[in-house]
């Protein structure tokens, strides 16, 4: 009987659930936790509602070890699926080491005063988890996530060695709101005012953020401009991949929404600083995650199309040749299906699967890892069994610029 705990109940969380759900015969008994209790209780009454399927729900403050301790006891879940805030991640991994529970999360964990995205800290639990005979998975969404099976992929079918990898996401979607995230807005303005980074020859070269501007056509969105960000898959695919020249990611914006963000940030309202207001210390892009959109409502009004995957450049018999796979997701289909649009739709679908492989064996080992790192074939099976299927192409050249 598998059995399985997930914490956090924003719209990707919801969507893995949904997923869940849908195979109760691999996940029998799902337990949702959030510090948010109202949220847990809608996603059950959905859950309810569509699969006739209860799934048992707990109130819980994930920066406490003690009390994630005590609900894993509770529950005893084979696995934890933290789909909560990175800022959690380092506790409630030591959570699961107190009580010998394997891990699984979406994004990598960073410190609360200051935007800075390092998998070290995770990767230095490798051998406690080693020792336990434990599990921890990280970084199973799709950027990180799927794109690290992609790389691994086209490496292991296509190319004998890969020198230039660009990851390319695009969301072609639109909300109809002036101005909104469609993930937590917290960590989305966090990720996207950060300085600019990516990997060249050995070394790391940074930019300011959002300085090197490339318009791109992308498949079934059209053309877009996309820019030049650094996102936390970048680290452990240079690390797994030696033969790696330069590893790029890059995110399209649309005009509006920069110029939105630009006056939130010449007014102060994306600082993670704290300040004084009537006698209190509040930090302004904390106040104004409360007062924007909830991405959770977004999806019944969203239409259009993502649009994320990888282009890789190297040789294959000594010739070079550049892949493109990528997947394209309808946030009116998503919706359709689990009442959620296609940005936590491509972050919840891989959460299920990699718990999935976890939990039926597919993939198990000990230690601390990220998914590149594993056969990619079962997990590109299961993302065309489950919603996700990618395309692939072989372009003509590799990219010009």
């Amino acid at each position: 009987m598998s059995k399985i705990l997930v914490i956090g109940a924003g719209g990707v969380s919801s969507v893995a659930i949904h997923k869940m759900a849908q195979l109760s015969d691999d996940f029998k008994e799902i337990t949702l936790a959030s510090r948010t209790i109202d949220n847990c209780k809608k996603i059950q009454q959905q859950i309810k509602k569509k699969y006739n399927f209860n799934i048992n729900i707990e109130e819980l403050d994930a920066d406490n070890i003690s009390e994630t301790s005590k609900i894993i006891s509770k529950y005893t879940p084979e696995l934890v699926v933290n789909l909560a805030l990175p800022y959690q991640d380092l506790n409630i991994m030591q959570a699961c080491l107190n009580k010998n529970v394997n891990y699984l999360d979406t994004a990598n964990y960073e410190t609360r005063d200051e935007a800075k995205f390092e998998y070290k800290w995770q990767w230095e639990l490798n051998n406690k988890f080693k020792e336990k005979n434990l599990m921890g998975l990280l970084g199973s969404g799709f950027d990180p996530g799927v794109t690290n099976v992609y790389t691994a992929y086209i490496k292991k079918h296509y190319l004998d060695e890969i020198h230039y990898l660009d990851i390319l996401d695009c969301n072609g979607g639109d909300h109809g709101q002036h101005f909104a995230t469609n993930f937590n807005p917290e960590i989305n303005i966090r990720e996207i005012t950060q300085k600019s980074k990516f990997y060249k020859n050995g070394k790391w070269i940074t930019g300011d953020p959002l300085s090197k501007k490339i318009e791109f056509d992308f498949p079934e969105v059209g053309k877009r401009n996309m820019y030049l960000m650094y996102h936390e898959e970048l680290e452990s695919l240079v690390k797994n991949f030696s033969d790696l020249k330069q590893a790029r990611f890059w995110m399209t914006f649309g005009d509006q929404y920069l110029n939105y963000l630009n006056v939130l940030e010449n007014v102060g309202l994306t600082s993670i600083k704290p300040i004084k207001f009537k006698n209190m210390d509040i930090i302004p892009l904390e106040f104004l995650k409360e007062v924007l959109p909830d991405p959770k409502t977004l999806g019944k009004n969203t239409e259009g199309k993502t649009c994320i995957g990888t282009i890789i450049s190297g040789l294959k018999d000594k010739k070079i040749k550049t892949i493109y796979c990528y997947n394209v997701c309808d946030h009116e289909k998503c919706f359709k299906e689990v009442e959620s649009q296609a940005v936590s739709y491509t972050t919840g679908v891989p959460a299920m699967i990699g718990s999935l492989l976890i939990l039926n064996k597919t993939w198990f080992k000990p230690g601390v890892w990220n998914l590149e790192q594993f056969d990619p074939d079962p997990f590109i099976d299961a993302l065309k069994l489950y919603g996700l299927p990618n395309k692939i192409v072989e372009l003509d050249t590799p990219l010009s610029f």
